[in-house]
Parts: C-alpha cells; sequence; structure tokens
C-alpha cells in the first residue's frame, strides 16, 4: 500500500462567499511507507531517533490520508468539506473526543474503513472552532460538526514524564499540615511542598484550612515578571525577578500558567500539577507582588495557627472537588487560603452547602471564587479556564471557545453565571493594586451586638496598618460587600479600608463605560470590607477580604490587633452554641 498522508491545515476563518479561506499546498507525492506499524503523527514528526519533533503551532480540522494522489477535484471536494471520489484509508473525526456530552478524552476517532485510532499527547485544546464554523453556535455541544478541530501548541504540557528518583513514605500519625521535602545538590538546594491530610474519611481536628491549589495550579510557572510588557506600569513597581523566574525565562519546556498566551498568541487555558511548579515554592518570592503570592501567602495563615497552638488539619482544591460537602462537614470550621481565586462548580456547591447547613466559614483573602475552572474528568491533576470577554485577564478566549471541554459549560466569571462570590461570603472582587497596602476603619455596624465581639481586645477606630506586605491588612487584591450582587440584608458591615493609592483601581466587570475617577483616591467603591453574617442552623459567614491580610498576622510577636480579630473569631466560630445575637 502507498499512504500519502494530505493533512491541509486551513485556516479558520471563513472567506466572503462562507468557503474555507486558505491556500492550497504543493501537489503530494506518493511516498511508500517504511513500514505499516510505523507510527503517524499529526502536528508533529519523529526524528531519525524516535522523538517527535517540530511540533506544529496552530488548528487541524478533518485530517485524511489517501491510498493515492489527489487530483485537484477530489482537493476541492475535501475543500468543501464533501466526500471526494476516493475511499481515504483514515479520516479522523476530531470532534468525537468532546461531543455533545462534553466528555473530553485522548482518544482520537477514525471514521475510515480501517479504524487507526489515535491520542492525543499532552492536551491539545479541544472544543475549539473549525474550518466551516457559522458563528451562530457558540458551543461546541450545540453544533459538534462545527467544531472538529484540534488546537495544537508546540509547548504544550500534560505531564512532564520524569521517573521518580525519590518516595516518601509519610509516617504513620504525622499531624496534618503542609510539608516539604529538601533536595541538596551541592550548593543548589530546593524545597518540593506537599500536604499531608488526616486518614480518609476523618477528622483530627476542628479547624479546617482549605489550600487553594487551583489557584497554584493556575498561576503554576507564569512569565508575568519577564513576559509582560507594561509589568511596572500594572504592577505599579520594578518587578524584582527571583531565581526561579530567570530558569522559567529559558525552560519554556516546564510548561505555562494560564497567565501566559502560547507561541501562537492562544491563551493557555489548560494547567497541569505533574511538572515541576517552580513558582509553588516556600522561598519564592512573585514578582506580580514583590512578595508573597500563592502558596507563599498560605504559609503565613499556617505559620500563625501554629503559633498560637490552633490544632489544625489541611485539604486541597482537588480533595474537595472529589468528595464536596462530605469532607467539610467533619468540621467546625473551614478556614480559606488568600486568594482561592480559581473555583469548580462542585467546590462552588460544597461550600455554599456547608455554609448553608451550620457550617462556619472563615475566608481569609481576596479576590475569591472568581473564575469558572474545572478539572478534567479523566486527570484530575489537570485544570482548564476559558477566559471569558469580562473580568481582569491575561489573555482573551477566541470567538465560539468560551465553552470548557472538561464539561461543556460555559467558562468566564461566577459572577456573570449568578453566583457572584457575594452570596457565598458576603464580599466580591473590588479592586486590585500593588504598590502599597492600606488599613481598616471601623464602621457603624462594629458596635452592633451582633458583632462587636469580633474587636474584643482592639483599640481605636482603625486597624491593620502593619504587615509583611505594603505595610497594611488591606491590600494587593481587595473584595467589597454589595448588596445588588448578593451580599445578604442581613450582613454586618463591620470595617471598611481607606487610603488606597490611585494604582487600586475598579474592576473592569464593573466599568461598563471608561470614565476618569476609578482610582483608589477618588473611587469609594475601591476598598475592601470585613463582614459577619449567620446562615441557617447556627452557621456564619466571618470574610477578612484582603490577600494582604494573613500577611499582617505576624506583626509584633503575633500580638497585634488583625491577629487578635482573627483569633476572636476562630475561637468564637469554634464554640458550641449560637453566635451573639
Amino acid at each position: 500500500m502507498r499512504a500519502v498522508p494530505v493533512v491541509t491545515p486551513w485556516s479558520s476563518r471563513v472567506g466572503p462567499t462562507g468557503a474555507p479561506a486558505g491556500t492550497r499546498g504543493e501537489a503530494p507525492v506518493a511516498i511508500a511507507p517504511a513500514s505499516r506499524d510505523a507510527a503517524f503523527l499529526l502536528a508533529a514528526r519523529l526524528d531519525a531517533a524516535g522523538a517527535p519533533v517540530d511540533a506544529y503551532d496552530g488548528k487541524l480540522d478533518r485530517p485524511r490520508v489517501f491510498a493515492a494522489a489527489l487530483d485537484d477535484d477530489a482537493l476541492d471536494a475535501l475543500a468543501r468539506l464533501d466526500q471526494p471520489p476516493i475511499e481515504p484509508v483514515a479520516a479522523w473525526d476530531l470532534a468525537e473526543g468532546i461531543g455533545p456530552a462534553g466528555v473530553p478524552t485522548d482518544r482520537v476517532a477514525d471514521a475510515g474503513p480501517n479504524g487507526l485510532h489515535g491520542r492525543c499527547v499532552n492536551l491539545p485544546t479541544r472544543g475549539v472552532t473549525g474550518v466551516n464554523w457559522s458563528a451562530r453556535e457558540h458551543c461546541y455541544r450545540h453544533a459538534p460538526e462545527e467544531y472538529a478541530a484540534i488546537h495544537f501548541h508546540a509547548d504544550d504540557l500534560e505531564d512532564a514524564g520524569w521517573e521518580p528518583d525519590l518516595a516518601l513514605t509519610v509516617p504513620d500519625g504525622l499531624p496534618s499540615g503542609v510539608y516539604a521535602v529538601r533536595l541538596r545538590a551541592g550548593d543548589a538546594e530546593d524545597h518540593v511542598p506537599f500536604a499531608v491530610l488526616p486518614p480518609r474519611g476523618t477528622a483530627t481536628a476542628r479547624a479546617l484550612v482549605l489550600l487553594p491549589t487551583a489557584s497554584y495550579m493556575a498561576y503554576g510557572n507564569d512569565h508575568q515578571g519577564t513576559d509582560l510588557g507594561l509589568a511596572e506600569l500594572v504592577l505599579g513597581h520594578t518587578p524584582v525577578l527571583s531565581p526561579s523566574d530567570i530558569v522559567l525565562a529559558t525552560r519554556r519546556d516546564l510548561g505555562g500558567s494560564l497567565y501566559d498566551s502560547h507561541q501562537d498568541g492562544s491563551g493557555n487555558c489548560y494547567s497541569s500539577r505533574l511538572r515541576p511548579l517552580l513558582t509553588m515554592r516556600p522561598r519564592y518570592l512573585s514578582p506580580i507582588a514583590n512578595g508573597p503570592w500563592g502558596f507563599v501567602a498560605e504559609l503565613y495563615l499556617v505559620d500563625w495557627l501554629v503559633a498560637q497552638g490552633m490544632p489544625f488539619d489541611v485539604a486541597t482544591d482537588e480533595d474537595l472537588h472529589a468528595e464536596g460537602v462530605d469532607l467539610l462537614s467533619r468540621y467546625r470550621v473551614v478556614v480559606t487560603g488568600a486568594h482561592p481565586e480559581y473555583t469548580s462548580h462542585r467546590m462552588l456547591d460544597a461550600l455554599e452547602e456547608y455554609a448553608c447547613s451550620g457550617g462556619r466559614l472563615m475566608y481569609l483573602g481576596g479576590n475569591g471564587f472568581y473564575w469558572v475552572t474545572e478539572f478534567h474528568p479523566e486527570k484530575p491533576h489537570v485544570i482548564e479556564v476559558r477566559r471569558g470577554i469580562a473580568g481582569i485577564r491575561a489573555w482573551e478566549g477566541q470567538p465560539g471557545e468560551h465553552h470548557l471541554a472538561s464539561t461543556g459549560g460555559l467558562g468566564g466569571l461566577w459572577r456573570h453565571h449568578g453566583r457572584a462570590p457575594q452570596k457565598l461570603v458576603g464580599v466580591g472582587f473590588a479592586a486590585e493594586g500593588l504598590d502599597e497596602s492600606s488599613h481598616f476603619r471601623r464602621t457603624p455596624d462594629a458596635d452592633d451586638p451582633r458583632g462587636a465581639w469580633v474587636f474584643e481586645g482592639v483599640d481605636g477606630e482603625t486597624f491593620g496598618a502593619h504587615g509583611l506586605w505594603g505595610g497594611g491588612a488591606a491590600g494587593l487584591e481587595l473584595d467589597r460587600y454589595d448588596l445588588a450582587l448578593g451580599t445578604p440584608p442581613h450582613a454586618l458591615l463591620l470595617a471598611a479600608s481607606e487610603g488606597h493609592t490611585d494604582m487600586y483601581l475598579r474592576v473592569v466587570e464593573e466599568v461598563p463605560v471608561t470614565r476618569p475617577g476609578l482610582g483608589g483616591t477618588q473611587d469609594p467603591d475601591v476598598r475592601a470590607d470585613l463582614v459577619l453574617f449567620g446562615t441557617p442552623g447556627d452557621g456564619a459567614v466571618f470574610s477578612a477580604p484582603s490577600i494582604a491580610w494573613s500577611a499582617s498576622l505576624s506583626t509584633n510577636g503575633y500580638d497585634n490587633d488583625v491577629s487578635r480579630i482573627t483569633r476572636n473569631v476562630l475561637d468564637r466560630f469554634l464554640a458550641e452554641g449560637p453566635l451573639p445575637g
């Protein structure tokens, strides 16, 4: 058999008559295959050693293999998406792996007579528009025949595939917490963190710290400090690069973050933990904040709990997505991390059910529960995000490609799904600024008997004018009370931040018309609001809505107003019986 691959990567643009806009390549030449068992690759080729090289950046739609060269009439039939007069040896249907059910697989189905099925490697993007996309449907579930394409990227990475050099058996009885393996080679040293959970199905403490690992993955190996052309203007400071940033700038084979774009300019919508995540290290200081961000910021909370002698367990976003409310229901109090930005549908359902069935939730962070995020149904080590047409975003999805291949659901912000964070924790993302932090001022609700206990042992009308990030507890990203977006009417607004600079700007989804006056010195909605409210069954929610909050806990040997407020709430939430009022 003389097999000739005829794969013409037509542009996904549509010409003025509706015909595909592209140009035909050179006439194919029949080449005798070396073996009937030889591997056949799309979007790459094998070198002499059998390794894939020369990876292709772009889309392929309906690739076909024929046993002979095609004439112009047959090529024209292919261009019209008609069946040519010659039966193909292989005809791969790239839409079948996602399908109306929205269950992605690695399988690439061959609709030809020989059943030469293939598989995807390194998660190229599915659920993308094909050459015949009409722009009438914007979800692949509704018109799968218009999504018969896969977008390949030379820098896709699902699994680094490293062979293990070290295996660690966690000792029986090791307390739940955050640990790291210390690795040394000559003068080089690294710490690879991991979480130890209590035995499956049990709790060893009454408080749970929920580590926002989906957010760690979303930012994993980001290149914002080196790739963002407007970094100084956006951040309000000159980014200070860590050694890890220098490594990441030169080792693109470690994969990017959900804030990076591929080599062809398309956004990176997948992130995997099966690779070295150099930004998830205890000593990593992010150029975004010139300080703690992501995993590092969580260590301030963990350190404070240890210093307070407070028993606690830890769990991750991946655990919550898998186990749902059953995980949370083992605990009297659940404490979030500093930046739980990326949340799946199952996670959000579990947190809502927990808070509305007697659970007590402490949200100690900013910009939480923001992006619709899904774990791959067959690969729990992978998350997917489709950036919509709103929200603070590093890239924007292409038209027709805003639905997640993981579930078939629409991506974007939870706010635009009718599930604004205010409905869960009373506050939602309001402003971002990266130059310096500020303080809080009490409001009249702070004297309400239902919430006055929060400030026991705290003097003065202001608090939080200190901290390890920017000199204050209100900084980086701030969340605000908003009745129109779902803050419960009975919620107490205990305090609000003030004194922010004009580097703090309102989030873009709240600005339908661009205008002056959106900075911290002019816009009263650029602020963080301390909120407390009760939920059914003696449940409660407390929100200290600032990423910088946890970085203020250790000031003055942990003897400070932020530490006192946090301890007051944690102690009262752990206690039996209803809250005051």
